[in-house]
């Protein structure tokens, strides 16, 4: 209880030395006595000068920076929500970066000894200082003797005691977000609570590295094919739960243009590979990265696009692949009547809506489209615009495919920083329209695959538990709702339970605080 509080006056106490709590008051205005309250939490007599040329988002985004591990990850997950925060707070919390000093390289050692074994841990040679340090794992560059040959690997080891350290954090996180929806109703709307609960349930399953580490296998055996793309292997004999162990990429990062260019890499060819790579993923395999960022995406000397960081990956259903892949051709060809009409043969919208006014919509997002500089043109931005029109035609979009639209928009960004004039469209043509042959029409089979994806469903609970639970994870994400018959679901309502009965104490605790802190802090 004393933690939660004291916890939850550094929060208030951080925000308001940086002056970020005027973002808040962009949703709400206090009422006077909680404005005074929070007006006291800002007086300092060594108060560090705050920069005029920063926004409200910026200086909230540095606040959230200052305060580490929990509340970068809840800046970064709200950042996948625009349609809570808005636009520009999203775009800002995009750039929070949760690159944290390393922990002791002894320490390191000894967890990844008691993780691996006393005897797998003697195969592993000039175990290396950490090459990389974030708020929940750092990596280290290593060899191993796997069977007789020498590999050079990447090791990520959790953070000590980072399980616990982070859960008492959020917890505290968790109340300060009921106690602003209990002062302020119209916070409701944010269901803030909500969000903080399904963050620390993400981020929980994150920090099991074996899930990790069962992703990119996945991912390896479904593209081992992909010319110029490659996904390094796991070492299952040095992996658990508190440690990952994989191939170390040798390779230049993304977002070294200069280097790719000194390295005589075709930039052009590898903006155009990172795009078909990633629809090729999603609608061919239906699993695809989710985190597809410079910093997660490297380039060999043979030119293979290597990704890394496999903590955030995307599922779609055979019926959403079609779907998306329909959509997609279908503004390419600006035929906005067959994408409708595939809405409504797939169930995506009523049966009773009219394919000539949904076709009519489509056309209102298609049409300035192509009016558009290449530059200008993008197919994330076009998939939210067809949700927000869908939406007035009672369609019910996938959580996978807002978290699909959300990567697409990251990875056009790749592409276009390395070639601002890579055309998407051209781009995209040849993945899709091999696809579609490939997959026979889907007009004509669209009855086919709803059947296929229904008995997909009444297989779901053959499925092992756990696979079940991180399908659930990644669902979370995407729409950022709890559903009311998940497990998760009841430990919610009990943690309210439970904040609403402390809800008291910690008010009277951190008004308290307010003038005891200004001396201590």
């Amino acid at each position: 209880m004393i933690k939660k509080i004291l916890t939850l006056f550094k929060i208030t106490r951080t925000l308001a030395l940086s002056d970020a709590l005027d973002v808040i008051y962009k949703f709400h205005q206090p009422p006077f006595l909680v404005k005074f309250i929070l007006k006291a939490f800002s007086i300092s007599f060594n108060k560090k000068k705050i920069s005029s040329d920063l926004s409200d988002e910026e200086r909230l985004c540095n606040s959230i920076q200052e305060m580490g591990t929990s509340f970068i990850k809840l800046g970064q997950f709200l950042s996948t929500r625009p349609d809570i925060i808005g636009e520009k707070l999203s775009i800002n919390l995009e750039k929070l970066q949760d690159r944290v000093e390393p922990f002791d390289t002894q320490k390191a050692k000894s967890i990844l000894k008691k993780n691996i074994g006393e005897d797998n841990f003697n195969l592993i040679l000039n175990f290396s200082d950490p090459v990389a340090a974030a708020s929940i794992a750092q990596v280290h560059k290593a060899q191993i003797n796997d069977n007789g040959v020498v590999k050079d690997v990447a090791i990520k080891i959790l953070r000590p005691n980072i399980k616990k350290i982070f859960n008492e954090q959020i917890d505290a996180i968790m109340l300060f977000a009921y106690i602003i929806e209990s002062l302020v109703k119209k916070s409701q709307r944010l269901r803030l609570v909500e969000v903080v609960f399904l963050l620390k349930q993400i981020t929980n399953h994150e920090m099991d590295l074996r899930f990790e580490a069962a992703a990119a296998n996945e991912f390896a055996e479904n593209t081992k094919n992909d010319v110029g793309f490659k996904v390094p292997n796991i070492y299952w004999n040095f992996t658990s739960e508190e440690v990952l162990t994989l191939d170390w990429i040798d390779g230049v990062s993304i977002r070294e243009k200069k280097d790719l260019i000194d390295n005589k890499i075709n930039i052009n060819a590898i903006a155009t590979d990172v795009i078909q790579h990633f629809l090729r993923h999603a609608v061919r395999d239906g699993f695809f990265h989710a985190d597809m960022h410079q910093g997660n995406l490297f380039v060999n000397d043979n030119g293979q696009i290597i990704p890394v960081d496999f903590g955030i990956m995307g599922r779609i259903d055979k019926l959403n692949r079609r779907f998306l892949a329909e959509i997609l051709y279908g503004f390419i060809k600006r035929d906005y009547k067959k994408v409708a009409e595939v809405h409504v043969l797939a169930g995506l919208v009523p049966k009773n809506t009219q394919v000539e006014s949904l076709s009519q919509a489509l056309r209102s997002i298609g049409e300035p489209i192509f009016g558009q500089k290449v530059k200008d043109i993008s197919g994330g931005k076009l998939l939210k615009q067809l949700f927000d029109i869908t939406d007035k035609f009672n369609m019910q979009t996938q959580p996978q495919l807002l978290m699909l639209q959300k990567t697409m928009v990251v990875v056009e960004g790749v592409a276009r920083k390395l070639n601002p004039d890579t055309n998407i469209w051209e781009t995209s043509r040849p993945v899709l329209e091999k696809w579609l042959k490939e997959s026979k029409d889907p007009l004509s089979n669209i009855k086919e695959t709803i059947q296929e994806t229904t008995e997909a469903i009444k297989r779901l609970p053959e499925l092992p538990e756990i696979m079940d639970k991180a399908n659930q994870a990644l669902s979370y994400l995407a729409s950022g709702q709890i559903p009311q018959d998940s497990n998760s679901y009841s430990a919610f309502k009990q943690k309210q339970l439970e904040m609403k009965s402390i809800r008291n104490q910690s008010i009277i605790g951190i008004i308290f605080l307010v003038f005891f802190g200004m001396i201590v802090f």
